[in-house]
């Protein structure tokens, strides 16, 4: 048996606002970007490393869905980016304006800190 995760779906408010800040600040890729319909759009990103997972943008098309942009895990880190350049990565972060929540701290685990994306959900950076 073989399986993997492919993509995890991350709830934004706009798909050009949410693939401008993932590609521009975080600096993942675009992998695609395919119109479905005139509301909706299969959009994938994801980090510049090997068989990295990806995230497929969806934007909240419901009341129910609008309230959890930013908010997906109820304040828990949501994400988990690793990285081979964590001090790289961190000033990255530093100079793009993107807030630092908690850290940079040592862990047993190794360097981590806890940012927010555009929308206010956490993530780690893990070195």
């Amino acid at each position: 048996m073989n399986q993997r995760l492919m993509h995890i779906a991350l709830v934004v408010a706009d798909y050009d606002e949410a693939i401008h800040w993932y590609t521009q600040k975080l600096g993942f890729k675009l992998i695609e970007d395919t119109t479905l319909s005139d509301v909706k759009r299969w959009v994938l990103v994801q980090p510049p490393g090997e068989g990295s997972c990806q995230l497929l943008l969806a934007k909240a098309a419901t009341e129910e869905q609008k309230s959890r942009v930013g908010n997906q895990t109820g304040g828990r880190v949501f994400l988990f980016l690793h990285t081979d350049g964590f001090e790289r990565d961190h000033e990255n972060l530093l100079q793009k304006g993107i807030t630092i929540v908690r850290g940079p701290s040592e862990e047993e685990y190794g360097k981590v800190l806890v940012f927010e994306d555009l929308y206010g959900n956490l993530w780690d950076l893990i070195g």
